[in-house]
Formats: C-alpha cells, sequence, structure tokens
C-alpha cells in the first residue's frame, strides 16, 4: 500500500478530488494537507487530514513529505 500525500493551496480542488478517489480505490494511504485558507474539497472518507498551520505545523507537514511514498501538490 503506497503512502501518498496531498498538498492543498486551493487551486484544482476537483482535480485533487478525483486524484484522490482512485488512489482510495486502490487500497493506498492517503494524506490531505490544507494549506492556509484552503478549502477541503468532498472526499471519501478514511483520509487523515491536516490544516496547516491551524492543527498543524509546518515541522510536521516536512515529517508528513519524507513519510510519503508521493506528494502532490496543487
Amino acid at each position: 500500500m503506497a503512502r501518498a500525500l496531498h498538498v492543498l493551496k486551493g487551486d484544482h480542488a476537483s482535480d485533487a478530488a478525483t486524484v484522490i478517489e482512485s488512489q482510495i480505490a486502490a487500497g493506498d494511504h492517503v494524506t490531505v494537507a490544507l494549506l492556509a485558507d484552503a478549502r477541503l474539497p468532498e472526499l471519501p472518507g478514511g483520509i487523515e487530514i491536516h490544516r496547516v498551520p491551524g492543527d498543524t505545523s509546518y515541522e510536521r507537514l516536512l515529517e508528513l513529505i519524507f513519510e510519503a511514498d508521493s506528494v502532490v501538490t496543487w
């Protein structure tokens, strides 16, 4: 099972949701990091969500980046 991190800054939320849904369907572990005031798109359940810097620090975001097998920025 691959570990994917998606970092959303606000643009392309619907595109991100499409990719995330396919990764979940493939059995991947998906984490989403929302930067600043980025809005969370409609996503399936079972996804780890982090709001940076609201509930997650930038230091923790860096750790998430290194823990992931792939990182996609939107």
